[in-house]
């Protein structure tokens, strides 16, 4: 019963919910990206895609050449992003830019995926992963599998008890 349940699970929150790598590593800022800057790491990213699957001397300079272009033009527009914003530290608009970017690296910092933790039957809480996919087996064990106390109870069928017969709709001089 707890593996058709929980592959039944996995299934359909594989289905609505997207599924990512965790992240251990840090975040990266993109506040000072430029359009330039998407088309040459999409044209990095597209030509490592085609190196990916098909390992060709081609491939291995397209690859090269495309991750030494994006690293320049990062690196330049990072450069211009970060001198214009020291230039506006000694101006008033510098505050609302220091907020925009304290907003974003707030907003990055909120992954729900990075969410790991449960509380168990005692309200102890858990945080290691083994664990939580214990507690979540238990749960759900327990659930479907009895020591469901609104279980046991009988759904009664009160259809029959209803009162079948013919209501006049009410009129609207009734009303007033």
């Amino acid at each position: 019963m707890w593996a058709k349940m929980a592959t039944c699970i996995r299934k359909v929150a594989s289905e609505v919910f997207v599924v990512t790598k965790e992240s251990g590593g840090e975040l990266n800022d993109t506040w000072w990206w430029t359009k330039d800057v998407q088309k040459k790491i999409k044209k990095k990213k597209e030509c490592y895609r085609s190196l990916f699957h098909e390992k060709s001397a081609v491939n291995i300079e397209r690859y090269k050449v495309a991750k030494k272009t994006a690293k320049r033009v990062v690196s330049e527009a990072k450069g211009r992003a970060y001198d214009d914003l020291y230039q506006r530290l000694s101006t008033k608009e510098w505050e609302k830019d220091v907020y925009k970017i304290a907003r974003i690296q707030e907003r990055k910092m909120r992954d729900l995926n990075q969410v790991k933790c449960i509380k168990d039957e005692m309200d102890q809480l858990m945080v290691k992963g083994q664990d939580i996919k214990q507690r979540w087996q238990r749960y759900f064990d327990n659930l479907f599998n009895g020591e469901n106390e609104t279980m046991d109870t009988q759904l009664d069928d009160s259809f029959d008890d209803l009162n079948r017969c013919f209501v006049r709709w009410i009129q609207e001089s009734e009303v007033k």
